[in-house]
């Protein structure tokens, strides 16, 4: 009894929480700008995206201060230009500054940041590859089922032996 009330409470907390994401994202994305991704890295292809030309525009010009100058086109969408680059190699992390020109004089700038190179494989914690789905798998799972199952049985015994 005792748990069902903490559970109820955590799940409270928890749905709040969950209710406000979508109104928290929608606040954050209110740019005429859309650059995907967001967290770049060297190496990578960054695609710019933007609704603040005129809608009859079919042609403009990016620059992206470690990617250097694109062309932006008509995109997928009505009104929208897009345009890609890449980040050079030797790019280290930090802010990047990306300033689009398109008709009727029309200027527009974004920020995004550039990140290190994600990792690459799998992670050693000192237990063997961390690419083992086989026997050590199905070991730890029989195990922490068998942990669960001994839980569940402590806390649903009843108590005789109250002092």
């Amino acid at each position: 009894m005792r748990y069902t009330h903490l559970g109820a409470g955590i799940g409270l907390a928890l749905g709040a929480l969950g209710l406000q994401i979508p109104a928290a994202a929608a606040a954050a994305d209110d740019s005429d700008v859309r650059i995907e991704p967001r967290n770049a890295y060297p190496g990578s292809t960054v695609t710019v995206s933007t609704s603040a030309c005129d809608p009859d525009a079919d042609y403009g010009k990016g620059t992206s201060e470690a990617g250097g100058d694109f062309h932006l086109f008509a995109g997928d969408e009505e009104g929208v230009l897009t345009g890609q680059f890449q980040i050079p190699e030797g790019v280290g992390p930090g802010s990047d500054t990306i300033t689009l020109k398109c008709p009727p004089l029309t200027k527009v700038t974004e920020t995004y940041e550039i990140t290190g190179r994600p990792p690459e494989g799998s992670v050693n914690a000192g237990f063997g590859p961390a690419d083992d789905s086989g026997t050590g798998l199905a070991l730890g799972g029989g195990l922490l089922l068998t942990a669960a199952a001994g839980l569940v049985w402590i806390y649903r015994r009843p108590y005789d032996n109250r002092s």
